[in-house]
């Protein structure tokens, strides 16, 4: 997602519910750096903006979530929401994302653990 489809949802009050699942790395990268390059990081970790204040300053319900407790609150009050919605979820920074295809290795051989 991009500022302009922020834009265009603040001008046309598109009610799309956004959910952005934040652990301050380029997460991909990272994991592919920790499983296949012996922890080896380089440039992956990222200075993120304030997302919930870029979309309150495009006119979007937002709110941030830090801890566990906070999570159904919070996505009931996005489901509840008329219009659109941003919701920011940190999570674990060192949490991996599983189905994956190793380098070198066809879709049959697709990985479900670490």
């Amino acid at each position: 997602m991009t500022m302009q489809e922020l834009g265009t949802i603040l001008q046309y009050n598109i009610g799309v519910k956004m959910i952005i699942l934040n652990n301050n790395f380029l997460g991909m990268v990272r994991q592919w750096q920790d499983m296949f390059f012996d922890k080896r990081y380089a440039s992956t970790e990222l200075v993120n903006p304030d997302f919930v204040m870029i979309g309150k300053a495009f006119g979007i319900p937002s709110r941030k979530v830090n801890e566990r407790e906070d999570l159904i609150d919070a996505l009931a009050e996005l489901l509840n929401t008329d219009g659109p919605y941003l919701l920011e979820i940190i999570v674990e920074k060192q949490g991996n994302v599983f189905p994956m295809v190793e380098p070198g290795k066809s879709v049959s051989e697709i990985r479900l653990t670490y």
